[in-house]
């Protein structure tokens, strides 16, 4: 028990008073509550609206009367033959009836001084756990514990319907040693809507905050924080996690499904799919076309649909859109149990400037910068975080693991890390400052990026981080010890381009951009790449991957047949963006379904089926995964006649693995007789034929068979004459029965 702060005798001061009522008392705890006064145990509390207060015991006898000293609502009294601490609650009344609650001022700090220092060092890997609203029984009491970091803030209160959203309610306590404020709420449970008012250094009240380890959220356009639990899933996954702790996943079958997930799918009103119905929908469709992952556009709160997620303001929350957080953890769960992984979008290269959210949180740059040049990106006219300040870079790796460890998933895609990484991104000279050393390299980013994959492989094996990062920066997936940035995989974005470039181009002149196929091949190994045909790709007047090839629609179908049987053919683990498995026609539009009904016309359900195909011979053959990021798993063997657009080529797996040859033909001219080295004489048969009618082609091809000869050729000891249908790929294996 404190000694009362600013009293006279045992009654409050006037002065003191005055700053409760006015919300700017620099200690609230010390005024109200249970205090040890000159003349013994003082009780003093702040109700407004009630006529009579008296403090009670918890089974109801009166302990004492208060009496109001301010018509605003201020009690106090003294408690006689009392020596120490004890539980009481409040018995209000006035005109319209009485009512009893706990007192929160009656309450001691939760927190403690390992808290403060672990979250002043940066270190604190469960950061989550201790600020944001927890559940939890208190000294007696079942409530909510609130703890918000806000250093340069003058107070800072919870605010919400419980309290009539009246910041002179719950003014938080300030933990001076790291700018934290707590207070424990008796009585809240699960579902409370709150916020934070802040008044900030210059004595002015902020507009109202979301929770930046808000739990759940209200529905856009609301913005209120939402107390939820998140400790509690009950799993049933544990079979798919024990197998991805073991696992090699540079080794293995990675076939990704990339989803935006409110226009995957839609009810027939238009409306969203909530968290089961797509459970009971998106988990069946992807376990039968083959897919390993699912990766999710960002499911973290955003206020503003058209940015996709990726102006998120609540990093802790699933959204609102598609219903509860328990929602969002059944569907990883099912998809767990069927044998899918999960990756998620996370962005923390940026953020909105939306009033509730993280900008000057406090009244200060708190999570940017102050200077412009560091703090706000000039694309997305966004803040930019601190990376270089600890309690930031800890918040956002906590944020990483929060989703691992509450929820499971199974991996990380890191969005725009190229602008992470360069301090003049997007920016022209005098609108950047040098990093210490003179360069443009952000060095706190590449810090926090390491610190981050260090930290997710260290703490939860079996899951993975993938890049998205545009340019030759080297290292980013090679370790953090080693000096890289710690990735576990990085997007192949010169690869995409380069292939999509090629394959748009008109076929007679396909002959001039031959490199544009084979180029990737000179660094294929230099990073652990996943080929990626993403969101980015079919929008924007970029067209669908179908609407990018040239010709009439047989030349569209075929090409696009051709490209992606290349494409997983190729060494490199693959993602393919929804929509484009079937031939979706239009570009992609988040605001409406996909265009299922095309799967009607034969082409486009021949198309689906060739992806089908093409995911589960992946994923049974070691020879097209367990050396996609080693050089020994790939041979040229045709890489330079472009006068016939022709590329063919060898994967080889582990020992006793069949090796595949891909031959692609990327012309409307079919090659009979067209001859191949191969490693192995014999018979080879062909497993996959993008032309096959199944798939919508012109059935012409090899019979199923190619006999290869001793005639050495292509710098092998065999060969094979066979026939390379028009714009289509060709995949062979040995026959193992021979």
């Amino acid at each position: 028990m404190a000694k009362t702060k600013g009293t006279t005798g045992w009654t409050a001061r006037q002065g003191d008073v005055e700053a409760l009522l006015a919300a700017r008392h620099d200690d609230p705890f010390a005024i109200l509550g249970l205090h040890d006064g000159a003349a013994g145990l003082v009780i003093r509390a702040f109700v407004p609206g009630a006529q009579s207060v008296e403090a009670v015991a918890p089974d109801g006898a009166t302990i004492a009367p208060l009496t109001r000293v301010h018509d605003a609502g201020v009690f106090e009294g003294r408690v006689p033959r009392r020596k120490k601490r004890f539980r009481y609650r409040l018995r209000c009344a006035n005109d319209g009836g009485t009512w009893e609650f706990d007192d929160p001022y009656a309450f001691g700090p939760v927190l403690g001084p390992t808290d403060d220092y672990l979250l002043v060092e940066g270190t604190h890997k469960r950061l989550y756990e201790k600020l944001g609203a927890h559940l939890k029984a208190h000294e007696g009491a079942d409530g909510v514990h609130f703890a918000v970091w806000a250093p340069n803030a003058r107070r800072v209160s919870v605010v919400g319907d419980f309290n009539g959203w009246d910041g002179r309610r719950h003014q938080m306590r300030r933990r001076v040693d790291s700018g934290v404020w707590e207070i424990f709420a008796p009585g809240l449970g699960e579902g409370a809507v709150y916020k934070y008012e802040i008044v900030g250094p210059d004595d002015q009240v902020l507009p109202l905050k979301a929770d930046p380890f808000g739990f759940a959220s209200e529905l856009r356009p609301s913005t209120a924080s939402v107390v939820a639990r998140t400790d509690n899933f009950p799993w049933g996954d544990e079979a798919h996690r024990a197998f991805w702790r073991t696992a090699n996943a540079r080794r293995c079958p990675i076939a990704i499904y990339e989803v935006h997930l409110g226009s995957w799918r839609r009810g027939q009103d238009g409306r969203y799919l909530t968290w089961d119905e797509l459970a009971d929908q998106l988990v069946p469709y992807a376990v039968d076309m083959g897919f390993t992952h699912l990766e999710f556009l960002p499911i973290s709160e955003f206020p503003f649909d058209p940015s996709w997620g990726y102006q998120p303001i609540g990093l802790f929350a699933p959204t609102a859109r598609f219903g509860r957080p328990d929602g969002f953890a059944r569907l990883v769960d099912r998809a767990h149990r069927a044998g899918l992984g999960i990756i998620l979008d996370w962005v923390p290269a940026h953020f909105p400037t939306d009033v509730h959210g993280l900008a000057r949180f406090d009244g200060t740059a708190l999570y940017e910068h102050e200077d412009p040049r560091q703090g706000f990106h000039p694309d997305w006219k966004t803040a930019i975080y601190n990376f270089g300040r600890r309690e930031v870079a800890n918040y956002l790796a906590a944020n990483a693991l929060y989703w691992m460890d509450r929820y499971h998933v199974d991996g990380l895609r890191v969005d725009a890390v190229a602008s992470m990484l360069y301090l003049d991104y997007s920016r022209k000279a005098g609108e950047w400052i040098p990093n210490r050393e003179g360069g443009n390299e952000n060095l706190e980013a590449v810090d926090f990026l390491q610190t981050v994959n260090t930290l997710v492989y260290g703490e939860h094996p079996g899951t993975m981080t993938v890049a998205e990062e545009s340019t030759s920066w080297p290292g980013v997936s090679q370790p953090a010890y080693a000096g890289g940035l710690g990735f576990g995989f990085k997007w192949n974005m010169g690869w995409m381009h380069d292939t999509l470039d090629y394959v748009s181009t008109d076929p007679v002149h396909r002959k001039w951009h031959h490199d544009r196929m084979t180029f990737g091949l000179l660094y294929a190994f230099s990073e652990n790449f996943v080929l990626p045909i993403s969101h980015d790709e079919v929008v924007y007047g970029k067209c669908s991957v179908l609407e990018k090839m040239p010709g009439d629609d047989w030349q569209k179908f075929a090409t696009t047949r051709a490209y992606y049987a290349f494409m997983w053919g190729h060494p490199g683990k693959k993602l393919l963006f929804m929509g484009q498995e079937f031939g979706q026609r239009g570009e992609w539009n988040f605001e409406r379904s996909l265009d299922w009904h095309l799967l009607a016309d034969p082409r486009h359900e021949g198309l689906r089926t060739l992806v089908r195909d093409l995911n589960r011979h992946y994923r049974q053959r070691g020879a097209l995964h367990e050396a996609d990021c080693e050089a020994a798993g790939f041979r040229w063997v045709v890489a330079d006649d472009n006068e016939q657009s022709v590329f063919a080529f060898l994967r080889f797996g582990d020992d006793g693995a069949p090796p595949v040859a891909v031959l692609c033909n990327l012309t409307p001219v079919p090659r009979h007789g067209y001859r191949v080295g191969l490693p192995v004489a014999g018979r080879w048969v062909e497993i996959l034929n993008t032309d096959a009618w199944i798939y919508g082609g012109s059935g012409l091809g090899n019979g199923g068979v190619v006999t290869a000869d001793a005639a050495a050729l292509h710098g092998l000891p065999a060969s094979a004459a066979l026939t390379l249908p028009p714009l289509a790929t060709v995949w062979l294996t040995l026959d193992p029965g021979q």
